[in-house]
C-alpha cells in the first residue's frame, strides 16, 4: 500500500486538522462538519494528480483551447454517518463521481469492549473497471474498512482503489494494509500512536458521527 500522510508538512491542512481536535471547536457542529469537508477537499485535490487524463478540445467564444481532463471514472463510497462530510468535500472537486453508500456500526455483543462491525445497508452501482474511492473519517481499527472490502465484491472488480480518511491509527492503518490489494493508495491527514481496548483513536477527536450530527442512543 501507499500510504499519503499529510501532517508531517506545512500545510493550511493542520489547521483544519488542529480545528477539528480541539475541544473548544468542536462544540460548533456546523464548522466541524465544514473542517471535515475541507480536509476533503483537499486530499482529494492531493488524490487527483494520480489519475489518467485524456486531450479535449475546447470551445470558447474567441477559438479553441486543448485541455487534459480527468478520463477516469470514479465511485466514491463512504460509510454513513460519520463519513457524510467528507464525502462532500470530495464530491465537491469530484463531481462527476458515481457514489455508494454503505452502513457499519459496532456491536458489543456481551457489552463489554470486545465488538464486531455489521454492515446493514448498502446501495452501490457498478464497479468494474472504474476507480473506487473509499472515504471513512477514523480509520480506527481497520475492521470498517474490511467489512467494506467484502461487501463491495458483489458489485465488481475496480480497477485501482484509493482511502480516503481523516485520522488513523498506526494499527487501524497496518490492518488496511494487510487487508487491502498491494496497489491501494491511502490518503490520510493525520495518523496517530494509540489505540484504546475500546477501538477510539488516541489523541484522536472523539466521535467523528457524534461531533457532525449529534449525539446518538
Amino acid at each position: 500500500m501507499i500510504i499519503h500522510q499529510f501532517d508531517q508538512t506545512n500545510s493550511i491542512l493542520n489547521t483544519f486538522i488542529s480545528e477539528i481536535r480541539d475541544v473548544d471547536i468542536q462544540k460548533d457542529s456546523m464548522r466541524f462538519r465544514r473542517n471535515i469537508e475541507r480536509i476533503g477537499e483537499v486530499l482529494a485535490y492531493e488524490l487527483s494528480k494520480t489519475l489518467e487524463y485524456g486531450e479535449k478540445t475546447v470551445q470558447t467564444p474567441l477559438g479553441t483551447k486543448k485541455s487534459f481532463l480527468c478520463s477516469d471514472k470514479l465511485v466514491l463510497c463512504s460509510v454513513l454517518r460519520a463519513g457524510l462530510p467528507l464525502h462532500h468535500g470530495i464530491l465537491s472537486y469530484f463531481d462527476g463521481a458515481e457514489n455508494a453508500f454503505i452502513s457499519a456500526y459496532r456491536h458489543h455483543p456481551n457489552n463489554d469492549d470486545a465488538f464486531e462491525v455489521i454492515v446493514k445497508y448498502f446501495a452501490a452501482p457498478s464497479l468494474d473497471d472504474k476507480v473506487l474511492v473509499l472515504t471513512d473519517p477514523m480509520l480506527a481499527t481497520g475492521k470498517t474498512l474490511e467489512n467494506v472490502l467484502d461487501a463491495l465484491k458483489s458489485h465488481g472488480t475496480p480497477k485501482k482503489i484509493h482511502i480516503i480518511s481523516v485520522i488513523g491509527s498506526k494499527s487501524g492503518v497496518a490492518k488496511v494494509e494487510r487487508d487491502f490489494p498491494k496497489d491501494t493508495q491511502l490518503w490520510i491527514a493525520a495518523i496517530d500512536d494509540e489505540l484504546t481496548s475500546k477501538g477510539y483513536i488516541v489523541p484522536g477527536l472523539g466521535d467523528a458521527g457524534d461531533l457532525s450530527y449529534g449525539i446518538k442512543l
